[in-house]
């Protein structure tokens, strides 16, 4: 039996997060950014990143521990590149702060075919595939790594958690090619710890070897997770270890201390990187069969789903799948325990709650 989901306005959800932000501090120019990313995210099906994660992750380690501070002005440092920027954050709110090195790094892009913005004192941006699909559907080739507010992730082999999630994300504007971006997005854990507290929600088990206990054996139980474990063994903690890596060059610091207590002189954000390619800066012109460029990626596209993998999915399908389903319905599409948290939110600030029975579901 599939989960039901009832229908819920774009305008009253994005109403509900921008109160729920402003009522925590933040300006509306910022609660509005909030609100546009969690539509974003739950447009495209995103559960794991949604405005019930982000206003979690707030209340943990943001607004109210003093990891993310309202009304913070971005620094922009002195950088001897002209295609690269390097900003300080000073702990702004993540998605606001994404958004804006988003556009940045495309508007240097369209002078130098090539921009990059590197952000130092972050706070969690969330998904940062809605970042690189935002680009793609604009049309040009985005990358973003981050490191994750809190380490949660062991390394391979070991046995205490001392890396983040540290996500990748790529876009790619192929929707001439077949019909939406592709977008490349992983956490390098088995699993985001957002899935954890979904299941938790939900009363799921965990897929195995996705997680361990306290005692550092491997769970099934959503309330057993005290830490999570990267994916394909090597491969995964090397792709959590260049995020690390990249966060140290930019100016982050050790990934044990974000998000907790720290010694005098220490620090504990994370550090964001965004990379925006326009495709002509990389186009070698010499196409097979006289294609252009749009024409030669659909070529390569369908080759590769050709010879009998017509079924294969391509990374981003199955959220342009789930954004088809909510433009039909003609609303966001929620469960009956995501409706419970958004109450739990609207008591919080003082906000109507949500009458389940006043949604439509299907």
């Amino acid at each position: 039996m599939s989960e039901q989901f009832y229908i819920v306005p774009f305008e009253q959800h994005n109403e509900l997060v921008a109160k729920a932000y402003q009522h925590r501090g933040y300006t509306a120019e910022e609660s509005a950014q909030a609100a546009r990313f969690s539509d974003l995210a739950s447009q495209h099906g995103i559960r794991t990143h949604n405005a019930i994660k982000a206003l979690h992750l707030d209340h943990l380690f943001g607004s109210a521990a003093g990891g993310c501070t309202p009304a913070a002005k971005i620094e922009k440092v002195e950088s001897q590149f002209a295609a690269s920027e390097i900003w300080n954050a000073n702990k702004k709110l993540g998605q606001a702060t994404a958004y804006e090195a988003i556009d940045k790094a495309i508007e240097l892009a369209d002078q130098y075919g090539i921009g990059q913005v590197s952000v130092d004192n972050a706070f969690h941006d969330l998904w940062g595939g809605g970042y690189v699909m935002d680009a793609a559907k604009r049309g040009y080739i985005a990358y973003t790594n981050c490191t994750a507010a809190l380490a949660e992730v062991v390394p391979f082999m070991g046995k205490f958690p001392t890396l983040g999630t540290n996500p990748h994300s790529w876009g790619f504007p192929t929707t001439d090619a077949c019909g939406f971006p592709i977008v490349i997005d992983w956490a390098t854990s088995v699993i985001a710890m957002g899935r954890v507290q979904q299941f938790q929600r939900e009363g799921v088990a965990l897929p195995p070897n996705a997680a361990v206990d306290k005692d550092g054996n491997p769970t099934t139980d959503a309330n057993a997770v005290n830490a999570l474990m990267p994916f394909g063994a090597h491969k995964g903690y090397g792709l959590s270890l260049i995020n690390e890596i990249v966060g140290g060059f930019i100016g982050g610091s050790l990934p044990t201390l974000r998000s907790r207590e720290i010694p005098e002189g220490e620090k504990r954000t994370p550090a964001f990187y965004f990379q925006v390619i326009h495709p002509d800066a990389i186009s070698g012109g010499a196409f097979a069969q006289g294609r252009n460029q749009q024409q030669n990626v659909k070529a390569v596209i369908d080759d590769i789903l050709g010879h009998g993998n017509e079924n294969c999915l391509l990374p981003g399908q199955l959220e342009a799948q789930w954004a088809k389903r909510v433009d039909a319905a003609g609303g966001l599409l929620f469960s009956e325990a995501e409706i419970n948290a958004f109450n739990e939110l609207a008591e919080e600030c003082g906000e109507p709650t949500w009458d389940i029975n006043n949604f439509k579901s299907e």
